[in-house]
């Protein structure tokens, strides 16, 4: 079933704070007013049985909160046009992968709807994921609020990622050398962190007989890795210098060293950088965004090996 975030964390409390608050300087302005007309009408009586000529011009006074309360009501729209912003659609299962662009709304406080994809019984072979993502794996998302405020689909993570930097102009720079500085980390992770922690943790968990020379094999390469990324982050806070794209695509896959068969005290730059990512609140919110039924998922059964691990290309 979908589920809806809104993207705006701890800023609607602080929006019904300043609601209530304006509500009540209006109340409060209110009943000054209502006491002053109560005042100038008193007076109003007492001059005209002195001067009646001179009362008559003095109603006219009563038409300045008519054009108040109707300045204050054109404000209105405003504020609903920013809230009925469309969600994107993130079609999405809790792996590293789906993680990336997780983490990337939460950061960017993007209104999203996030659909669960459960690849353990298939749903990624449906017609209309397919529609989306012809590649049949997730993460995807559609933002109908697209290039020419039309709807478009954005599949693989690493495309997903460009597209919302782009998009929103956040952890993705604009100037071309610190670009090309992020997206050199970022398909370093696409073309190396990622499947080869991938290949690591299908020898090491999933596979249905243990195979010594390729659990060694990625193993080996994991932690070259490792050691690829301590080194740059040793005279550096992130990947790219400032925090981006590169750093949400590799932290999914970081924080799962263990699973690797890595020490992750042998890279302690690394280290110091994995935690204050994990520190951010919206990195963490991403991280922990849950599908119920994927906690319930066994991974040595042989049905659900069949659909993730003994596919053929489909006619």
């Amino acid at each position: 079933m979908p589920v809806e975030f809104t993207g705006e964390g701890s800023m609607s409390m602080a929006r019904r704070s300043r609601k209530t608050s304006t509500q009540k300087s209006r109340v409060s302005a209110a009943k000054g007013r209502q006491v002053r007309q109560k005042a100038k009408r008193t007076a109003g009586r007492a001059a005209k049985a002195r001067t009646p000529a001179k009362a008559s011009a003095k109603p006219k006074a009563s038409a300045k909160p008519k054009a108040s309360a109707k300045s204050k009501a054109s404000a209105k729209p405003k504020s609903a046009s920013r809230r009925s912003a469309k969600p994107i659609d993130l079609y999405y299962w809790p792996t590293p992968n789906g993680w990336k662009v997780s983490i990337m709304l939460e950061e960017c406080r993007l209104p999203y709807r996030m659909i669960p994809v459960n690849i353990s019984t298939g749903e990624q072979f449906k017609p209309e994921f397919l529609a989306i993502s012809p590649n049949n794996r997730m993460p995807a998302i559609v933002d109908p609020d697209g290039p020419g405020g039309k709807p478009i689909s954005v599949f693989e993570s690493g495309a997903i990622l460009q597209y919302l930097g782009r998009k929103t102009g956040k952890f993705y720079p604009r100037d071309e050398r610190r670009r090309v500085e992020v997206e050199q980390w970022l398909f370093w992770q696409m073309g190396g962190l990622g499947p080869m922690a991938g290949q690591t943790h299908h020898f090491r968990h999933y596979a249905p007989e243990q195979i010594p020379y390729a659990i060694e094999r990625y193993t080996n390469e994991c932690n070259r890795l490792y050691g690829v990324m301590n080194k740059r982050l040793a005279d550096r806070e992130f990947l790219a210098g400032d925090y981006s794209i590169a750093d949400m695509a590799c932290v999914g896959w970081a924080k799962n060293w263990e699973r690797q068969g890595q020490d992750i005290a042998q890279f302690p730059h690394m280290k110091r950088w994995l935690e204050a990512i994990m520190a951010r609140p919206a990195a963490s919110r991403g991280l922990k965004l849950r599908v119920e039924e994927a906690s319930q998922v066994d991974m040595r059964d042989p049905a659900v090996q069949a659909v993730l691990f003994k596919q053929k290309a489909r006619p």
